[in-house]
């Protein structure tokens, strides 16, 4: 007897939030704070792509894409599907056909820790993925249970169903809703400090000078002569 899980889908993200998040860029998060990003191995298909909005989780086995085929009916326009491979890193679960059904749906992007297929028609679909590399072997609907929108493990974070998910070419990074506007704020404005920072090198500062790292050498350099 398959053994299924699923809870109700999480509340979405209203739009003004989604819209001050798609300004942010991880790597500006990735600053401030080292918590919450998944694996570096988890990369994008689509390189230009940037995506915001909160996790609809699905974990499944490793040969088994039954119900991922059953999630794909539930997704709604603005949602995330993060996948958690348990462990499977041979099996592509997301192919051509999942990405049409998830576009189909109005899903913004998938999230899958583990490999994909089909990358051309992923890329000729539009459609943000970000994953493990690619696979020719396949899953198939074995029927063998799974859970949704439990709590999972994808690129060793722990995602939980409604969790704001903030995804573009640099990674991927996972916040608690009640932090992610408090967090996009604070990066939004390191990066106009930053805009402000390369203008001044542009017109001929030097970096070291702003940033005060040439004052820490010459510092260190009098200190060790004398």
């Amino acid at each position: 007897m398959p053994d299924y899980r699923i809870a109700p889908m999480p509340e979405q993200l209203p739009p003004a939030l989604v819209e001050k998040l798609l300004k942010v860029e991880t790597a500006t998060v990735g600053h401030s704070q080292h918590w919450g990003f998944m694996d570096r191995g988890i990369q994008p298909l689509l390189r230009t792509k940037r995506i915001a909005a909160a996790a609809v989780t699905l974990a499944i086995p490793g040969q088994d894409s039954t119900l991922l085929h059953h999630t794909l009916g539930l997704l709604r326009p603005g949602d995330i599907l993060v996948v958690d491979r348990l462990g499977d890193d041979k099996h592509a679960c997301w192919g051509g056909g999942v990405t049409v059904a998830a576009k189909a749906a109005g899903a913004v992007g998938g999230i899958v820790d583990g490999p994909c297929t089909d990358l051309t028609e992923i890329q000729d679909s539009d459609f943000p993925m970000w994953c493990r590399g690619m696979s020719p072997i396949t899953t198939r609907l074995y029927n063998l249970g799974g859970t949704l929108n439990l709590p999972i493990s994808c690129g060793n974070v722990p995602v939980k169903a409604g969790d704001v998910i903030l995804a573009d070419e640099s990674g991927v990074l996972v916040l608690p809703r009640d932090e992610a506007e408090a967090i996009a704020d604070a990066a939004i404005a390191r990066q106009e400090r930053g805009e402000r920072t390369q203008d001044r090198v542009r017109k001929g500062e030097k970096l070291g000078d702003i940033s005060g790292a040439t004052k820490m050498v010459l510092d260190a350099l009098a200190q060790q002569a004398g």
